[in-house]
């Protein structure tokens, strides 16, 4: 039996969403929607303890990012990130 779960990012912005793809680039294979707006990343493990590793090391780098990306935008602007 394998596990797997797929994520769908969209920032607020082209750049943002780019920017957010490209820090899973070198641990997940990005795929864009035909649209350019939004992306998707798969993750498939043998075990539900490794898949669920897997989310939370991918997620913290996300929200890390997307932290960044909210500190060079005003304030008002909050989070950039929705994820689905």
């Amino acid at each position: 039996m394998s596990w797997s779960l797929t994520l769908s990012v969209q920032s607020s912005s082209r750049q943002s969403t780019k920017a957010l793809a490209d820090s899973l680039a070198t641990d997940e294979k990005v795929v864009w929607a035909s649209s350019k707006e939004h992306f998707s990343i798969q993750l498939n493990e043998q075990k539900a303890k490794d898949l669920r590793a897997m989310w939370n090391t991918r997620m913290r780098g996300l929200i890390a990012v997307d932290s960044l990306l909210s500190s060079l935008v005003p304030e008002s602007e909050g989070s950039s990130t929705n994820t689905q």
